[in-house]
């Protein structure tokens, strides 16, 4: 059960923070941020709407309780690492470029995948 909780605790804490530097470069419309999504063929407002919506998907995973939630933002989170590793794979990017999202990807489930393991064997005790 530690195990787990540790394994939780550095994926979720490594999504945080690859979240939050992601979404503040789109909110604040960074060059490389604008960027990357005219690169992907999306249009410039799409990137606030994704930091934003990336910046409550974190909060609700980091929010104890709300297990439905929860469980929407994990969902929520793997389609936007997930569109964005193939829109960079459909563009034809090298992996250094797409790499961020890979690990995104990752990221979202291994923190899951620990959630689940730690909320079923507290909940069994």
């Amino acid at each position: 059960m530690k195990n787990i909780k540790i394994i939780y605790r550095v994926f979720t804490g490594l999504l945080t923070a690859l979240g939050l530097l992601g979404s503040f470069a789109d909110i604040s419309h960074s060059s490389d941020a604008v960027q990357l999504i005219t690169h992907l063929g999306y249009p410039i407002y799409f990137i606030t709407f994704i930091g934003v919506v990336r910046i409550l998907g974190i909060i609700a995973v980091l929010m104890p309780g709300f297990r439905k939630i929860k469980e929407w933002a994990y969902a929520g989170l793997f389609f936007d690492m997930a569109g964005a590793l193939y829109s960079h794979i459909a563009t034809g990017d090298a992996f250094a470029i797409f790499a961020p999202a890979m690990l995104g990807l990752i990221l979202v489930v291994g923190s899951y995948i620990a959630y689940h393991k730690k909320f079923m064997s507290s909940a069994n005790t």
